[in-house]
């Protein structure tokens, strides 16, 4: 299995791309606006996205992706998320308002966009991939994914805060080999990250504390004129882990 990171901001500008991770060919883990540099017959094999929560930033692409592909593939796109993120997409994105609803176009029973709910611990099975909802802390309804290849896994956090349930599950898996974890803010805006449920080094490092297996572990979603900041408070940490930022681009094989 190989895992491409399109995008890992908490931002745009220059090639700044938000969260969109691309799982082989065909799956998307959230779309954000890095899913944008990704050929027009590189977009008509996306078969799954998963969504992790309803902010933009992780949405964004969705509805372009959909008006793209659109009448030049005959399978439906399958969105994967929870209720609550299912019904935030149906009422104020895919609601004739902001965007067409591809749920019902060309019609209901042929529709190009399909919604699956997924439930915290239930695991999707993709051919040999195997990917699992687990649990996030958010300010929305949200939720990470374990990634399994069934030789290794990755875990990506998406938007999250101190999240104990999290690490019960990341604990578990024996072939843990990569953890992405968010860290949003800097230890000088701690006040901000917890409003916002986000991170920031100092709780970040509360939470790798909860870590008891071994890991290669990358810091993601980085705020835009921060990241060399909250990066070096990492880097400056004594901590065991020794967290690196994620890259557009970067290629993970499980």
């Amino acid at each position: 299995m190989q895992v491409k990171i399109l995008g890992c901001s908490g931002g745009i500008g220059d090639s700044l791309r938000t969260t969109s991770i691309l799982i082989d060919e065909d799956i998307l883990i959230d779309a954000g606006t890095g899913v944008g540099d990704l050929t027009i017959d590189e977009l008509l094999l996306i078969d799954h996205i998963f969504v992790t929560h309803s902010h933009l930033d992780h949405i964004v692409s969705i509805p372009f992706l959909m008006d793209t592909v659109m009448g030049l593939r005959t399978d439906p796109v399958t969105v994967h998320a929870t209720a609550e993120t299912i019904k935030v997409l149906k009422e104020h994105i895919f609601n004739w308002k902001v965007w067409p609803d591809f749920n019902v176009i060309p019609n209901a029973e042929e529709a190009f966009l399909q919604y699956s709910e997924i439930k915290l611990g239930e695991v999707t099975t993709l051919g040999q991939r195997s990917i699992t909802a687990v649990p996030a802390n958010h300010v929305v309804p949200a939720v990470g994914y374990h990634i399994d290849s069934g030789e290794s896994s990755l875990v990506f956090t998406g938007d999250t805060t101190t999240c104990d349930k999290l690490w019960q599950h990341v604990n578990a898996i024996e072939n843990l080999k990569y953890l992405i974890i968010e860290t949003a803010f800097s230890n000088g805006e701690i006040e901000l990250a917890k409003i916002s449920k986000h991170l920031c080094p100092s709780l970040l490092f509360d939470e790798l504390n909860k870590l008891t297996r071994a890991a290669e572990i990358y810091i993601t979603h980085l705020k835009p004129g921060e990241g060399e900041v909250i990066m070096q408070e990492i880097e400056q940490s004594k901590h065991e882990f020794k967290p690196k930022a994620l890259q557009n681009q970067h290629v993970f094989q499980l």
